[in-house]
């Protein structure tokens, strides 16, 4: 079979390469997919994570988790959770884990009960040093300089907004 043109009234003309009984447009290709880039970079990122952390004795989410603490302690479970990205099904045994490893506590907020407020204990506040040798690697493992790594760090989180507001608002449109 040879190359024929696909139509599609929603998108202009394409070549259509044909493999074997394999039909695949060049922009759905795996390695033109940012989905599949954004993906396998972030396995590779726990793949270099999980070995420096295994001596702390904690998980790579434990370890987002004491990065926002450390930056911010006494943060209530929402807040915690809009800044790690996690939803309060997935972060609620995560902190139940950690408060049990003694990282953290987990109080309810005096002045409104509703309110669970996530503060590091000092087994967790002892694990930032530890953590700074973790960084110093994990940025060494990537290749890229500060700035890139600035850079990226960037349009990462801007794309990230870029994806929650869209979801967002189909969500809404529900």
């Amino acid at each position: 079979m040879t190359n024929k043109k696909l139509k599609n009234k929603n998108r202009p003309n394409h070549k259509l390469s044909v493999k074997g009984e394999c039909c695949v447009l060049p922009a759905l290709f795996l390695d033109n997919q940012l989905c599949f880039s954004l993906y396998a970079a972030s396995l590779a990122m726990t793949k270099v994570y999980r070995p420096l952390l295994v001596d702390t004795g904690i998980t790579y989410p434990q370890y987002i988790v004491l990065l926002a603490l450390w930056q911010t302690d006494g943060l209530t479970v929402s807040m915690l959770g809009l800044k790690v990205a996690l939803d309060s099904g997935t972060l609620t045994p995560l902190l139940k884990r950690m408060e049990k490893a003694c990282l953290i506590d987990r109080m309810r907020n005096p002045s409104d009960e509703r309110e669970v407020i996530i503060s590091l204990t000092s087994r967790g506040r002892e694990m930032y040093e530890a953590a700074s040798a973790i960084g110093t690697e994990v940025r060494g493992a990537t290749a890229l300089s500060p700035d890139a790594a600035r850079k990226l760090t960037r349009a990462l989180s801007k794309l990230r907004v870029a994806l929650s507001t869209h979801a967002l608002a189909k969500d809404t449109d529900k």
